[in-house]
């Protein structure tokens, strides 16, 4: 019989994080919650499109946000790619 993989993030469940603290791609001391660290503003991208705290934003307008430069457009095209990583 196989033996299970070990919990190394400790959240409980055996996930791809486990895996890929096992091989070492994360840092030493550093965390499977790299992303969430990353971003700075958090809310940032919502109070410039006038979205209220709590709503969704439309995907039609994060869309446009997208297709703009600076600061707005680097935010909406994060947001479009972190929607894509959920599970």
């Amino acid at each position: 019989m196989a033996k299970s993989f070990p919990d190394l993030t400790g959240d409980g469940e055996v996930t791809k994080a486990d895996i890929l603290k096992a091989k070492g791609v994360f840092k030493k001391g550093g965390s499977a919650k790299f992303i969430q660290s990353a971003i700075k503003k958090p809310g940032a991208l919502r109070a410039s499109m006038g979205v209220k705290k709590g709503e969704k934003i439309p995907v039609k307008k994060l869309a446009a946000a997208a297709k703009k430069p600076g600061k707005m457009g680097q935010r909406a095209r994060l947001a479009q790619t972190l929607s894509k990583l959920k599970k």
